[in-house]
């Protein structure tokens, strides 16, 4: 009989593209996750991973064993909520991705507050950008997912997913002192154009909000830094390079030489939970949204308003 501790190492592999990328995930090594696929080849007597360059690739044997790894986990997953809905208790593991501002600004509080709700729940945190954290609850990777996106670039969601929203985050323009819009008290957004950009890499929804935002302005943005994280992006700005739409959320006290001025149309993004509809009776999950939802609650300058709706796509 196949382990099923290996069948998710396996599964886990074809979700990533890679070992690294599944012991992330996982949380566990690199090295732990080899050693699970080597064990399973053994007992299927079947070649699993193949060497492609400096990685590993699945073979044809490998993805349809991982196609009813899959199933088989959903089953299993089907039967842990059934356990811990009949015990009425928040127990075994827990895996929830957070977006990176969100991880810094809201899981810490809610993780903590969870932990002394459920102290016998084991709770992981996974950092991951809303577009790939949304597939990860989908297909089961994570049990739980706090992402965001914004009114005029909808994160995808799934059907099967259900949803609690939090609130809204507004979003700041940041800029050196000395330019001229700091005298400002609002920026239009007319006033945004012609100027040097600093913006997280394409293909993560921020990104995205920009380039769309400035295109309705009627300008093709510059963007001359691409930076993963608000910290070197405001970093960036103090040094007078260009400025930035950066949200308030998870962002700490500015450096010297940067202000922050409101953009006239007041954007915000919309900060939510996403998680299988088919889980939502589990306690783990009911008291994980409990947690976030009132540790949002204690963040400054953030609308109270929040609520459980529903989506299929």
């Amino acid at each position: 009989m196949m382990d099923l501790g290996r069948l998710r190492a396996l599964h886990a592999v074809a979700v990533h593209g890679s070992v690294g990328g599944a012991a992330a995930a996982l949380g566990f090594t690199p090295s732990a996750v080899s050693q699970q696929i080597a064990k399973l080849e053994r007992e299927t007597r079947t070649v699993l991973l193949e060497k492609q360059g400096r990685g590993v690739v699945l073979t044809d044997a490998a993805r349809e064993l991982a196609t009813t790894a899959q199933a088989v986990l959903g089953l299993v997953e089907q039967a842990e909520v059934r356990l811990e809905e009949q015990r009425g208790q928040a127990v075994g593991r827990l895996l929830v991705a957070a977006f990176p501002s969100g991880a810094r600004g809201l899981m810490p509080g809610a993780l903590a507050e969870l932990r002394r709700r459920c102290p016998e729940l084991d709770v992981r945190l996974l950092e991951s950008d809303p577009y790939p954290a949304a597939e990860l609850v989908a297909r089961g990777e994570v049990d739980l997912a706090l992402v965001q996106d914004w009114p005029a670039v909808p994160l995808p969601v799934q059907e099967g997913l259900a949803r609690l929203d939090l609130g809204t985050d507004p979003v700041d323009l940041l800029l050196p002192d000395g330019d001229d819009l700091a005298a400002l008290d609002a920026v239009p957004v007319a006033r945004l154009r012609g100027q040097r950009w600093i913006s997280v890499p394409p293909g993560n929804i921020c990104h995205d909000w920009l380039v769309r935002t400035l295109r309705e302005a009627g300008e093709e943005p510059d963007v001359r830094y691409q930076v993963g994280e608000f910290e070197t992006q405001i970093a960036l700005v103090a040094a007078g390079l260009g400025m930035g739409l950066v949200p308030r959320l998870g962002r700490g006290p500015l450096p010297a030489g940067v202000v922050a001025r409101p953009v006239a149309s007041q954007p915000s993004r919309r900060v939510f939970a996403l998680w299988r509809a088919q889980a939502s009776r589990r306690p783990a999950i009911t008291e994980a949204l409990a947690a976030m939802r009132e540790c949002w609650s204690r963040l400054p300058g953030k609308p109270a308003g929040s609520g459980v709706s529903w989506r299929s796509r």
